[in-house]
């Protein structure tokens, strides 16, 4: 078993259709529709946890005026697609967790990103807590603004040492699950998964931080020979372990100095500043694990994003969405609050994409 995972309490199907429907219904909702549409999905006090610049919305009338309206308005022909559609309960509480796209054409400016009147994929990673009457009281919302800005032509970092491309659905085609995983698969699956991490997590970066180190180490246990890792913008995806490590841990390691020790003693520390996961579920062949904050470093060293060392303490919304396949991770999805971390070390992305369009 994994600690404070009920494979036995996840989402019923009757549930989880709920909530997709009402998430769509949201997303294709105009005008005044919109208090109504978001009145049956979330309670009217949810907490709202969006990626930065909008962050926290305390309540539903926040969450639309700072985040939906906004978005609704850039891109009048709004929809949502779901890739990755999974639940399971953690801690007593039962959550929906979702990859995907909001597509449409963009037809105003967003946040300050100019406008391009051409379709524009917003990739999210969504993670829904339910009360006990089934509707949302907290919602995580990592938007990646930063690819909006790259679709734009408004890039405003180093290039990605990864693929920018769009992230692909699942290999197995399989990802919106409406019934949930059999409880067996699905312990195996964030077993499997939390296995990994501990790997990473003990790897002693100040004795042992090679490219060689890395690919060598125990976390080649768990992942696929064809694995994928799809990053957010400012890291982009990878393909196989020696790409992964070249494209983005590597130069991860080096930049940020985090706890070490063992996995106890990582998580204590990373509790002890207020990081660490709310949502540890496995679904059938997915797991998810995320955080608000999930990890605590220090960006002590040069080159990621093309950035120099700013010397100081930084903290990511992180989520991970996994693929067991073939019992090993086959695909791992990656939304990271990129415009929140940046900021962290010293640089406004937007501020920076402002100036360059005022010249």
């Amino acid at each position: 078993m994994v600690a404070d995972f009920d494979p036995l309490a996840s989402p019923d199907g009757t549930i989880r259709r709920r909530i997709h429907d009402r998430l769509h219904a949201l997303t294709e909702a105009r005008g005044d529709v919109l208090d109504a549409a978001i009145a049956n999905l979330a309670r009217r006090d949810a907490e709202w946890r969006v990626a930065h610049p909008i962050n926290s919305c305390a309540g539903n009338e926040a969450a639309l005026a700072a985040a939906f309206r906004p978005l609704i308005a850039s891109m009048p022909d709004l929809e949502r697609r779901d890739t990755i559609f999974v639940g399971g309960a953690y801690k007593g509480r039962l959550y929906i967790a979702a990859v995907g796209h909001y597509c449409g054409t963009m037809r105003g400016d967003w946040l300050g990103i100019p406008a391009t009147n051409r379709p524009i994929y917003l990739r999210y990673g969504e993670v829904y807590r339910l009360d006990a009457d089934g509707f949302v009281d907290q919602a995580n919302l990592l938007w990646d603004v930063l690819d909006v800005m790259r679709q734009a032509g408004v890039w405003p970092l180093a290039p990605m040492l990864g693929s920018a491309e769009m992230w692909p659905g699942p290999l197995t085609a399989d990802g919106v699950r409406f019934v949930p995983g059999d409880p067996a698969s699905s312990v195996a699956s964030i077993a499997q998964t939390l296995a990994m991490h501990r790997t990473l997590a003990e790897f002693d970066d100040r004795k042992a931080l090679t490219r060689e180190n890395l690919i060598a180490m125990p976390q080649k246990a768990h992942w696929h020979p064809k694995m994928m890792w799809y990053g957010p913008a400012g890291i982009g995806s990878t393909r196989g372990l020696d790409g992964f490590v070249d494209g983005h841990q590597l130069p991860f390691r080096i930049a940020f100095q985090r706890p070490q020790g063992t996995m106890e003693e990582v998580q204590a520390e990373r509790a002890r500043h207020g990081a660490g996961h709310y949502i540890r579920i496995g679904d059938g062949p997915y797991s998810v694990t995320g955080g608000w904050p999930s990890v605590y470093a220090m960006h002590g060293g040069g080159g990621f994003c093309g950035l120099p060392p700013s010397g100081r303490p930084v903290f990511m919304r992180v989520m991970d969405f996994y693929l067991h396949h073939e019992g090993l991770i086959r695909e791992n999805w990656v939304p990271l609050d990129m415009l929140h971390l940046l900021g962290q070390m010293g640089v406004d992305a937007l501020a920076r994409m402002r100036e360059v369009l005022r010249r």
